[in-house]
């Protein structure tokens, strides 16, 4: 009983305790919905207060916004309305200045309108007039004819020939003005080209001779160079083709040759054996033959130097080896490519005033001469040599080779830069120092000079003065008047232009004086 009474207490007790366990999870339970449902409501309203202003606000910032956009929209507006008032100022602007136009252009057409009236009237008048003349004039020509007994054609032949004759003088005296006019404008201009040239271009060269002197150290050196009986010196003339001559000049051997690459290398060959101190035939043997391959080389190298100097472009190289040697041949003893220098020079030089090309007249310059490096060699004169040896290697330019051929009147001078080399040519051997002349012919020249002079009527003496660049005639006042002293002066130039080569120009003087004399005693 007891034991039951204990187990049912103790039922009770658990369910007790299982109630109040339920009823405190229960009251926790509830508490904890009621505390999260407090929580709940109160995000909630702090989530609606949050959305309240942000509602608020963004309601505020449309309204600054379309507020901002309103102002802006009623500034361009006022801006569109400012520009359109602007153009509708200028369109009734442009209207009326149409207006004025058009109003202006009435009135011009009105005008017109009516001076066309006027001029119609005018012609009308003038057509009327003109044959009222036309009637008179026949009229009046018909009784000069009448008169006159000459027919129109007579009539006309002779009013002709009255007009001609009156007329021929002044015609006659237009021309020659004319004519001076434009020959003292050639003259004027070609002297300031060949002036320019002249002074642009100065050359350092004057004349080459046909000697040329070895020094020596000792006098002993000569009866070496002679050798026993003769034998080195024989030796070197026979390899060199020159003449040694040994003299009693002290310290000096002259080597004489008129081709002048054989008196270089028989030079050079020299003073290579004199410095050698070996001086026996076999040993000037070996130094001639060396010494003339050095110089076939520096034949060549000095034709190259000459086409770059030059600056004609390519050039072939049996050409350059030809312009090489016209460094060794001398005309009146002028350096003769020292000379086609100086005439390329001044050929370019030229052309370049005239607007022409400056490369193709220095390259006819250049090469103008080329005949005389082989004129020993060929047949005819240097320039028809020189222009069969351009054409042979390779030189097709037509100027270049009329320029050649040309050079000296041999052909018809039909090309411009054959003109150039020409006065270029004659520039370079008229200068003072360039060539030497020998004295024979500076009197020759000067004695046919004075014969040309002489030969003309009414002249008393010629004399030729200033070496023959100026002829002085003195004409007889009884037989020739003023007039005539022009004609013989002009007569006296073209006669010796005809007749006489000269370099340069040769001025006239024709002196017509009347003298009286008187003593007194």
């Amino acid at each position: 009983m007891e034991t039951l009474t204990c187990v049912i207490l103790l039922c009770v007790a658990a369910l007790v305790a299982f109630l109040a366990g339920y009823g405190g999870a229960r009251l926790q339970d509830h508490w904890r919905r009621t505390s999260a449902q407090s929580q709940v409501a109160e995000l909630l309203s702090q989530a609606r207060k949050e959305a309240d202003n942000l509602i608020k606000e963004a309601e505020l910032r449309a309204k600054d916004e379309q507020f901002q956009k309103r102002e802006e929209f009623n500034r361009e507006m006022e801006q569109a309305r400012a520009e359109l008032r602007e153009q509708e100022r200028r369109l009734e602007k442009r209207e009326d200045n149409l207006e004025q136009k058009h109003q202006l252009q009435l009135k011009k057409e009105r005008a017109l309108e009516h001076t066309q009236k006027k001029l119609k009237e005018r012609q009308e008048w003038l057509e009327k007039r003109h044959q009222e003349l036309e009637a008179l004039v026949q009229r009046q020509t018909q009784k000069l004819y009448e008169i006159s007994g000459l027919s129109r054609d007579e009539a006309e032949k002779l009013l002709f020939k009255r007009l001609e004759q009156e007329l021929s003088d002044e015609v006659a005296a237009r021309i020659q003005r004319h004519e001076e006019a434009i020959r003292s404008a050639s003259e004027v201009k070609a002297r300031e080209i060949l002036a320019s040239a002249i002074q642009r271009y100065a050359a350092e060269h004057t004349a080459d001779t046909t000697v040329s002197t070895v020094d020596i150290p000792s006098d002993d050196m000569k009866g070496r160079i002679i050798g026993r009986e003769g034998r080195n010196i024989r030796t070197f003339e026979k390899c060199t083709g020159v003449d040694v001559i040994v003299d009693d000049t002290p310290g000096v051997v002259i080597v004489s040759a008129f081709d002048n690459i054989r008196r270089e290398v028989a030079r050079l060959a020299l003073t290579k054996l004199i410095q050698d101190g070996r001086i026996h035939p076999s040993r000037i043997e070996e130094v001639v033959k060396e010494t003339q391959e050095e110089m076939e080389r520096h034949i060549l190298e000095l034709g190259r130097q000459a086409v770059l100097e030059a600056n004609i472009g390519p050039v072939h190289e049996k050409l350059q080896q030809l312009l090489g040697r016209l460094r060794f041949r001398t005309s009146y003893s002028q350096n003769v490519l020292q000379h086609s220098l100086e005439v390329a020079h001044l050929c370019g030089m030229m052309a370049d005033e005239l607007g022409l090309n400056g490369s193709l007249a220095r390259r006819c310059g250049l090469l103008h001469d080329i005949g005389k490096a082989a004129d020993h060699e060929m047949e005819g004169g240097h320039p028809k040599i020189g222009a069969e040896l351009a054409k042979r290697y390779g030189e097709t330019n037509r100027d270049v080779l009329h320029a050649i051929a040309g050079h000296h009147d041999d052909v018809t001078v039909g090309h411009i830069y054959t003109v150039l080399v020409a006065a270029a040519d004659a520039i370079s051997a008229a200068r003072p120092g360039a060539r030497r002349e020998t004295l024979e012919k500076y009197i020759k020249r000067l004695e046919e000079l004075e014969t040309v002079a002489s030969s003309f009527p009414g002249v008393e003496h010629a004399y030729a003065i200033q070496a023959g660049r100026e002829v002085r005639v003195i004409a007889n006042a009884a037989q020739t008047t003023d007039s005539d002293a022009v004609r013989v002066c002009r007569d006296i130039a073209r006669a010796i232009e005809q007749r006489l080569s000269y370099p340069g120009e040769i001025k006239v003087t024709v002196v017509r004086e009347t003298r009286a004399v008187e003593y007194a005693r």
